[in-house]
């Protein structure tokens, strides 16, 4: 059995759109975070406004880009035994061409080029240590900008929230 997790994501790099966004807003959005699949009458019904109100402001907050309502799958479900947050180093400039080519691998299920130590962090799903292992050397590793990989596997998951506080 596939648990798919439906969540919202909130777009934080349009701060005008996000300006225009007031309380009933947040709370139809704060709704959606726990509760991708809820239903606009029974939003309505939790901020006390009518379910066409809330299917008209729904529906501008996705056309405006400010969220975006999709499925997260449960990687475990799915048969990826092992999870790993991978921290890189890379050569001056590197950073977004090595984001880039590592966004377009399917292991690669978040990508950030970032500041601090590290220069991108790639979060991995992959069936088994082994697999990891080769994905690290075969495929990161060949990866022209790399210098340095520091891999954290994760033992165990003890909080996973997919939307934002707001």
């Amino acid at each position: 059995l596939v648990i798919v997790l439906s969540f919202l994501y909130v777009n934080q790099t349009n701060n005008r759109r996000n300006k225009r966004m007031d309380e009933l807003d947040r709370k139809i959005i704060a709704l959606l975070q726990l509760d991708g699949r809820a239903s606009n009458a029974k939003i309505a019904r939790e901020v006390g406004v009518s379910e066409g109100t809330v299917r008209r402001r729904l529906r501008r907050l996705v056309q405006d880009d400010v969220v975006n309502v999709i499925a997260v799958p449960n990687l475990e479900k799915l048969g990826y035994g092992t999870t790993a947050l991978i921290g890189l180093q890379t050569g001056p400039g590197k950073s977004d061409a090595v984001a880039e080519a590592i966004a377009k691998m399917e292991e690669a299920h978040y990508v950030a080029v970032t500041t601090g130590t590290y220069d991108v962090f790639v979060w991995a799903g992959l069936e088994s240590a082994e697999s990891l292992g080769d994905f690290l050397r075969t495929k990161v590793g060949k990866l022209e900008g790399v210098q340095r990989t520091e891999t954290f596997v994760n033992l165990s998951m003890k909080k996973r929230t997919s939307g934002l506080v707001i």
